[in-house]
């Protein structure tokens, strides 16, 4: 009798065991997610980036589950693009390089050929693990020396894609624009939100299925003009209350249709049981616009309470909502800790297992200690100052932060501004004549920086708006 009871016991357990070695193993290598949106304002979600600071929230648009990406992880309040313009931020999220040493080298026809060959973040991963497997979905963005991801290392993309192939409008040229920017339009998939996420959810399911560790980047053409949006986010945008600071329903609409597609990917990554074993970065590109079409100033400005807007150095131009999520980060934590999208790079490094020294022109540091305590302590980088700069075919300028301490420099004018941001965060009180000491030292901190990478601070020629 015992016997006849284990053969059927064995039995029973056989498919049971048999499923279980059949199954890949999950790698012990942590995925990598990074969403990133596009001219996303540090105040264009809901969720507050100072707690407590009503402010630091838009007045209007609702995003609920970036608000739940943000419970379950890390915000940081000091979180910045690593410049106000689209593809400088794209190629330096690539590289973990300031864009002084790349787009706005003074040698800057000559530059591709060693951007092509740098350390990147899809050839540090595969160089920790050759299990890595890379996607890149969305917008790419590298502009007029059409390097691809492909050719980057990416084992799956969308090609060199730009603004164009976002707007489904139509539009033309690597320029990114579309015949009809700045119009409006209902679409059942707005700036292909739902497209992208499908690809990456399937990149996931592939990855998982097979027990691979992953990068995945999924870069959206939302919040970018031209403005799009679904029917249903536009009946969910009318229901709420127009602020002072946000009152564009069409807007509002299409940051809807951004949010919505974020809870998807995130649903995505717990349905596949992945969160355990994942990090997600969230950041814009770059600060919001300074005006949209159709939208009326109230008197409080797009970015309020920062101070500029995409395309220049002040804090609305570079200042972005910035969430990590993980395993070791803390749920619902906030840090005060300036970091930057130049820090993903050296972060994953560790987190991956990367053994090499990172070369001497990575210029972000790991976030890695900041993220496993509560947010409290410093990214080491070889610098202690953040570095912004642009020129050639932007208005020259650049910006230096260190500490609380941020230094605006305009080469046109040669103006100087330094402000303290633990007391001014919008950029209101000019300290440079009260303190022209320390106001000398940072722009001599920044002109030898400069003057090391050859960069050139000479604006040659217009640009066109990204």
């Amino acid at each position: 009798m015992k016997t006849s009871v284990l053969a059927v016991l064995v039995l029973c357990l056989a498919p049971i065991a048999a499923m279980h070695a059949a199954a890949p193993p999950q790698s012990a290598r942590p995925n990598f997610i990074v969403i990133l949106s596009d001219d996303q304002s540090w105040v264009g979600t809901s969720q507050r980036m100072i707690p407590g600071n009503p402010e630091t929230a838009s007045d209007y648009f609702r995003t609920p589950h970036i608000e739940r990406l943000a419970a379950q992880g890390m915000v940081f309040s000091s979180g910045y693009s690593p410049a106000p313009f689209c593809c400088p931020t794209r190629r330096s999220l690539q590289v973990s390089q300031t864009p002084a040493r790349h787009e706005y080298q003074a040698d800057r026809e000559g530059w591709p050929a060693v951007y092509r060959q740098q350390l990147n973040i899809p050839r540090m991963l595969k160089a920790a693990d050759p299990l890595y497997r890379t996607a890149h979905f969305g917008k790419w963005d590298h502009r007029y020396d059409r390097v691809t991801p492909a050719q980057q290392g990416y084992d799956v993309s969308d090609g060199p894609t730009g603004n164009a192939d976002g707007n489904g409008l139509g539009g033309t040229g690597d320029s990114g624009v579309g015949s009809k920017r700045g119009k409006t339009a209902v679409l059942p998939d707005p700036k292909l939100v739902s497209s992208l996420t499908e690809r990456a959810s399937a990149f996931m399911d592939e990855q998982a299925r097979a027990g691979r560790p992953f990068y995945l980047q999924v870069s959206h053409y939302a919040v970018h003009l031209d403005i799009q949006h679904s029917a249903a986010a536009m009946e969910r945008a009318k229901a709420l209350t127009p602020g002072k600071k946000h009152h564009l329903a069409t807007f509002a609409a299409m940051t809807d249709d951004l949010d919505a597609g974020i809870g998807r990917l995130m649903e995505k990554v717990r349905a596949l049981g992945l969160n355990e074993n994942t990090y997600v970065f969230f950041l814009s590109d770059n600060g919001g616009r300074s005006s949209l079409p159709d939208s009326k100033n109230l008197g409080l400005g797009l970015n309020h309470p920062l101070r500029g807007a995409k395309s220049n150095m002040y804090e609305g131009g570079i200042r972005v909502p910035f969430i990590v999520v993980g395993p070791g980060v803390k749920p619902g934590s906030v840090s005060a800790v300036p970091v930057t999208g130049l820090d993903f790079l050296p972060t994953m490094a560790e987190l991956a297992g990367y053994r090499p020294a990172l070369p001497a022109t990575i210029d972000g540091g790991s976030m890695t200690a900041v993220l496993r305590n509560a947010g409290v302590g410093e990214v080491k980088r070889q610098r202690p100052y953040l570095i912004f700069h642009q020129a050639v075919d932007r208005n020259a300028q650049s910006a230096l932060r260190w500490g609380d301490l941020k230094l605006v420099k305009t080469y046109k004018t040669g103006k100087l501004e330094l402000f303290d941001l633990s007391k001014d965060l919008s950029e209101a009180n000019d300290l440079s004549v009260k303190r022209p000491e320390k106001t000398r030292e940072l722009d001599q901190t920044l002109t030898a920086f400069l003057a090391q990478v050859k960069a050139t601070t000479v604006q040659t020629k217009m640009g066109k708006d990204q």
